[in-house]
């Protein structure tokens, strides 16, 4: 696994489950049966190797009579689920008031359908397995929550052009990612807006940022590379970073101009 943190839940849960197991006088392929997975799965859970879905736990509670002691691990669970970068990442999106980020390759991850999150990491080299494709777009399709809890955080996007016609995922991925953009910025605390190809001027040509304003002052920075993915706490740097979005936010297409933008994008592509 990625951190300590994750590998040390997952071996916990895995020896309790093994234990239990044991105390019941199953075999490994047994319980599978029981519960609806493969010896296979089982093993690799009980061996740490697997993250354990929520329906697992509790069939496996059940089962095996834990008494709901299984069950119980399932919210530790669900944090070991994700990747620690997510887990820090998410955190600071759940506390922002105010969140912006320009996205130059391809959709933001919190704008992205899960259409589309699959196809970008089924495509990422070396290749991920199956697995880590599912956790990896499960985490971020649980950042969404940002979009949904009150109070509402003020939530701007600035999309490069090419990112609304690159058809990452085939044409009917991209088409109802579109849909999915047009939606999310008719939310009134949602501004999406849209960086033309033809621009002569381009305060964002270093590469996608993120900035998190939280509650009290504190603000942070985020940026992603071919290998790094980091939080920027250095306050020159974040400051760097919010000169920067204003600026690219100025020559973006206004987020009127940018939803009939996208709507005009979508009819090209029909």
């Amino acid at each position: 696994m990625e951190d300590e943190e994750t590998a040390a839940v997952l071996r916990t849960v895995g020896r309790q489950i093994k234990m239990w197991r044991e105390a019941a006088g199953m075999r490994q392929a047994e319980l599978g049966a029981a519960i609806g997975y493969g010896e296979e799965m089982v093993s690799s859970v009980e061996r740490g190797r697997r993250v354990p879905k929520p329906d697992f736990l509790d069939k496996a509670d059940e089962v095996l009579g834990a008494g709901g002691k299984l069950s119980t691990m399932k919210e530790d669970v669900e944090k070991a689920r994700y990747p620690k970068k997510v887990r820090d990442l998410a955190k600071l999106e759940d506390e922002a008031v105010d969140l912006g980020a320009y996205a130059g390759h391809h959709i933001h991850g919190l704008l992205q359908t899960p259409e589309y999150a699959r196809a970008l990491y089924a495509m990422r080299r070396p290749a991920f397995t199956e697995e880590e494709v599912d956790r990896y777009v499960s985490a971020r399709m649980a950042r969404k929550t940002v979009f949904e809890r009150v109070p509402h955080a003020q939530l701007t996007f600035v999309q490069e052009e090419v990112t609304l016609r690159r058809p990452l995922g085939g044409r009917m991925v991209l088409r109802q990612q579109l849909e999915h953009l047009l939606e999310v910025g008719a939310l009134r605390h949602v501004e999406i807006q849209v960086m033309p190809t033809d621009r002569e001027d381009h305060a964002g040509m270093a590469g996608s940022l993120q900035l998190l304003k939280l509650r009290g002052g504190k603000a942070f920075g985020h940026s992603e590379a071919q290998l790094h993915n980091r939080v920027i706490t250095d306050p020159q740097e974040v400051q760097t970073l919010d000169l920067r979005y204003g600026i690219i936010r100025a020559q973006a297409l206004t987020p009127r101009e940018s939803l009939a933008f996208i709507e005009k994008v979508m009819g090209e592509e029909t």
